[in-house]
């Protein structure tokens, strides 16, 4: 159960690296305008902010690397909240599906990361 709680919060981590790239690097950019479904007037209008929102989300990989590596469980419930936040948040503020690929995983990989960590202090 370990492996498998390390293996969802690291594909976590991954995808909140792909967020950052398409939100840092490539939001004014074809690639990014069609996932984001958006004119190139608005991806220009708001490229700034999306650098910013992509820099959050290097933060939140990051955290979830960290907790991996350190063996933290801790720093992975903290970092993962935080996910399962956004997550939630995205999916009432700007599109139901954010909930379901970034809320949904991060929500999965928190149960089985306090499970692991419940069995520990047992």
């Amino acid at each position: 159960m370990q492996l498998i709680a390390n293996i969802l919060t690291f594909i976590v981590a991954i995808s909140h690296v792909g967020i950052l790239v398409l939100e840092m690097f490539f939001w004014n950019h074809p690639v990014g305008q069609r996932i984001f479904a958006m004119t190139p007037e608005v991806a220009a209008s708001s490229e700034v902010l999306a650098m910013n929102q992509g820099l959050y989300n290097g933060f939140l990989a990051a955290g979830l690397f960290w907790g991996l590596f350190a063996k933290r469980t801790d720093i992975q419930v903290f970092f993962l909240c935080c996910v399962v936040i956004a997550g939630i948040f995205g999916g009432i503020t700007a599109k139901t599906s954010i909930l379901f690929t970034q809320g949904l995983p991060a929500l999965i990989a928190l149960v089985l990361v306090l499970m692991v960590s419940r069995d520990k202090d047992l």
